[in-house]
């Protein structure tokens, strides 16, 4: 999220408003905007709060960094030392995306192309811009601060810009790190009825120029869809995924967080995407893996069978002692 205008470090430090907050490092650095670690750029405001993360965040591009532990601020940054960073960047947030309630189906600030059909039942929240020529079906929520191309279709139930589904584990409950990020849809996607597509936590959910996708379909916060994809029914994708141009998920395909998917891959149904894949490949089976290898894996696993008897017999020529003959009154009591 980029911010109205420059903040210093002192106004930082009284919007967090913890008595034991400190600066290390440059304190003469500005703040231009806040964001997650997976999307920051130079002069962002960022926070960690694992120190498994530590050194990914001090030689990240954010240029401020909420830290709960004193250490060597790297040059060029500044670090605000908190015994809670994650609390205190959900305070940042809240001061420079609060949310704002709405009585009336279509906010006064959106702004609508012409051309553009905006059905009954329709909610479109504040900041939300909407191109040239698209169809926007019933009962279709379109959150805050979205961007909605020209000739786009959003088919009826679908909700674009909800909030992320990401929570930090306390000892007793489970702290939600409130969203400032926004959801950009470029021109000629189509979306089908009941999708949900959730905004960044602090940047962009990108669905890219003629993407299509299905009914029933879940895109996470902060993933970028390329151009002219096609995602089928009930393909569930987590945040922070890159899917390069021209991808294809078949029918009830799940995309692990975090990964990139290359450009022309395509993935078959009912597959599990549980690290990056490649271009240019068609792939099968959770986890996914070369389409091509896991159909002569699954060729082979059906002649275990023939295999373990054909051993067993030859042993038993022999005269030696085997355990590999398949009693089906055993494999009817596994406990």
């Amino acid at each position: 999220m980029n911010l109205e205008r420059q903040y210093s470090i002192e106004e930082l430090i009284t919007i967090i408003n913890n008595p034991i907050a400190r600066v290390i490092g440059d304190k003469n650095i500005k703040a231009t905007g806040i964001n997650e670690i997976h999307r920051v750029v130079p002069g962002d405001i960022t926070f960690v709060d694992n120190e498994k993360y530590f050194n990914r965040a001090l030689s990240c591009l954010a240029s401020i960094i909420l830290i709960n532990k004193e250490v060597e601020a790297p040059d060029g940054k500044a670090l605000i030392y908190s015994d809670d960073p994650f609390r205190d960047y959900v305070k940042l947030v809240k001061f420079f995306a609060p949310f704002q309630p709405q009585d009336m189906p279509i906010h006064p600030s959106a702004e609508i192309g012409e051309g553009t059909i905006i059905q009954p039942l329709v909610f479109i929240g504040p900041n939300v811009k909407i191109g040239k020529n698209c169809i926007i079906h019933p009962n279709v929520t379109i959150h805050a601060n979205t961007i909605i191309g020209n000739n786009v279709i959003i088919n009826s139930g679908s909700v674009i810009g909800g909030e992320a589904f990401y929570f930090k584990r306390r000892p007793d409950y489970l702290d939600k790190l409130e969203g400032c990020g926004r959801v950009v849809i470029e021109d000629d996607v189509e979306i089908g009825s009941c999708c949900t597509i959730d905004r960044g936590v602090s940047s962009d959910t990108i669905i890219g120029k003629g993407t299509k996708l299905d009914n029933l379909i879940q895109v996470g916060h902060d993933t970028i869809i390329g151009k002219n994809c096609l995602i089928a029914a009930q393909a569930g994708i987590a945040g922070v995924v890159n899917m390069e141009d021209n991808v294809i998920l078949w029918g009830q395909v799940g995309v692990q967080k975090d990964l990139t998917i290359g450009k022309g891959a395509m993935v078959l149904g009912q597959s599990g995407v549980a690290k990056s894949i490649e271009g240019g490949k068609v792939y099968f089976g959770s986890p996914a893996q070369e389409a091509s290898d896991k159909m002569r894996e699954i060729a082979l696993l059906k002649k275990l069978p023939e295999l373990f008897d054909a051993v067993s017999k030859l042993m038993k020529n022999y005269g030696i002692s085997s355990n590999l003959e398949i009693n089906n009154k055993d494999t009817n009591n596994i406990e």
